[in-house]
């Protein structure tokens, strides 16, 4: 069984999910907080959700980590890297636990999986897919230098007014990033 990696940053651990991340997680996920993901979702839902972005690292060498601030423990939410079926991209998503707003967690642990996704998955590029409206999760795909990519294809089924797709790419040999 593959596991995800353990990335550590300045405040934060990116780890491998355990059990005891389900309750939170799925907290936001049955919360109107999920509304911008598809939600709310059911307990059975929740449990496929995180259960697949888990069993991603098995199956594509890539997919979700619990994001814990290293002080304390306390588990800030959940970044990831995946590519269910029905994703014409891979794709790097983000999910923040209630009370931990404003602190720039959900910034400074995708900018470490973009990091992971350019040196050890080679990739050049990513997507994260926005639902219209959703303003914090479109501010921080542009903090991390992600631009609106019109001409990207959408997941299946999706159309221009359920998603739009933000585009990161690597950084280039100069370490700047490419437009």
């Amino acid at each position: 069984m593959t596991v995800a990696p353990t990335i550590t940053t300045a405040r934060l651990t990116l780890r491998h999910h355990v059990m005891a991340d389900f309750a939170p997680l799925h907290a936001v996920l049955c919360s109107e907080r999920a509304h911008y993901m598809g939600g709310p979702f059911s307990l059975k839902d929740s449990w496929q959700t995180i259960a697949a972005e888990t069993g991603s690292w098995s199956l594509l060498g890539h997919g979700s980590w619990a994001v814990e601030r290293t002080e304390d423990g306390a588990l800030v939410g959940q970044v990831g890297i995946n590519k269910p079926a029905h994703y014409p991209e891979a794709e790097i998503g983000w999910m923040l636990c209630s009370g931990f707003e404003g602190n720039g967690y959900v910034t400074e642990a995708a900018a470490a999986a973009l990091l992971w996704a350019w040196t050890s998955m080679g990739a050049s590029s990513l997507v994260s897919y926005v639902t219209p409206g959703n303003s914090r999760s479109a501010a921080v795909a542009e903090r991390l230098g992600a631009k609106v990519d019109r001409a990207a294809p959408l997941p299946l089924g999706e159309t221009p007014d359920d998603t739009i797709v933000y585009r990161h790419y690597a950084p280039d040999s100069d370490g700047g990033m490419e437009a």
